[in-house]
């Protein structure tokens, strides 16, 4: 039997092939998928999490076991999907109209689904109108939304505009990042939260989602 502490730890080391050969064999092993997810996958990621608060990991180290937490993730997906396990929640995520940095949103979204969170990653230059319609489509619960230009970042505000127009502001909350992003302006636009990192992000959207 494939010792799950064995894949958690492949997590954390980044191990990127030990992991999906691994979780495959777990699942071959008839081993259940939430056990593989949360024992496996998600408590690696955690380990990951408090490593980086510790200054013991940076973000070279949590970007490769992000990685290798989602090749393990890969292999669980048609299953996760197939069973409709249940999902932390929706988050939508997307750098804002005009801006094509995402290495830190990526990063943030890897961290979410190793939280057991359902992401919708809509990449880069998101327009308000794309942002309202994926909310729409999958009735989710936040919007992450990410800056790195201070002429970008006034975009975050448009989009909250427009969740207002269409109705949508109640039934969803906003998250904002990205590095000229303050807690400050976050107040200023009316988001719901705003994160400095992508662990802190992890913890402020459980925070805002009462999970």
């Amino acid at each position: 039997m494939v010792d799950l502490k064995e894949v958690k730890e492949n997590v954390v080391n980044g191990k990127v092939d030990k992991v999906k050969e691994l979780t495959q064999k777990a699942l071959d092993e008839g081993q259940s998928v939430g056990k593989i997810l949360n024992e496996a996958l998600i408590a690696g990621m955690d380990i990951v999490g408090e490593k980086y608060k510790k200054n013991e990991f940076y973000i070279p180290e949590m970007l490769v076991a992000a990685r290798a937490m989602k090749a393990g993730m890969e292999v669980l997906r048609p299953i996760l999907t197939d069973k409709k396990v249940r999902s932390s929640g929706k988050v939508v995520l997307g750098t804002v109209q005009g801006d094509l940095h995402d290495i830190g949103k990526n990063l943030v979204g890897m961290m979410l689904e190793g939280a057991g969170f359902e992401v919708i990653d809509l990449g880069t230059d998101v327009s308000s109108e794309k942002f309202v319609e994926t909310v729409k489509e999958n009735n989710a619960q936040l919007v992450g939304m990410s800056a790195l230009l201070t002429t970008t970042m006034i975009h975050m505000k448009d989009v909250i505009k427009a969740m207002e127009k269409t109705g949508l502001r109640g039934k969803v909350k906003i998250m904002v990042g990205g590095a000229p992003v303050t807690q400050d302006y976050a107040d200023e636009i009316g988001a719901d939260g705003y994160a400095p990192d992508a662990v802190s992000a992890v913890d402020k959207v459980k925070e805002i989602l009462k999970i």
